[in-house]
């Protein structure tokens, strides 16, 4: 297993790129901010070596708010990534950070 942390940003924020196939098993964001932030989360592939552009089309996660201080924890289903497919975050302002747990398949 391996981890992945990542500050989130205003702007999307690539928190994940996949080396080969992996599950990933958990994503876990955290809102180190004094104040509700909201939470964009999208899972994108590398089509033919070209990597696609987060949209409405990819989105898994849209506008999610976490309180301030607050985790959210993302473990219910697996997702299996490709080589180069990417895992892309925006948050409402910074002070969100993100670990991804992933497995080797």
């Amino acid at each position: 297993m391996a981890l992945t942390n990542t500050a989130i940003l205003a702007t999307n924020t690539t928190i994940y790129t996949s080396s080969g196939n992996n599950a990933i098993t958990t994503v876990i964001v955290c809102n180190t901010s004094g104040s509700e932030l909201n939470l964009t989360m999208y899972a994108v592939a590398n089509n033919a070596g070209l990597v696609g552009t987060p949209g409405t089309t990819n989105m898994i996660v849209s506008s999610l708010p976490i309180p301030a201080g607050d985790t959210v924890s993302f473990d219910q289903e697996k997702m299996v990534l490709s080589d180069n497919d990417t895992l892309v975050a925006v948050g409402s302002s910074t002070g969100l950070s993100a670990t991804v747990s992933t497995l080797p398949v």
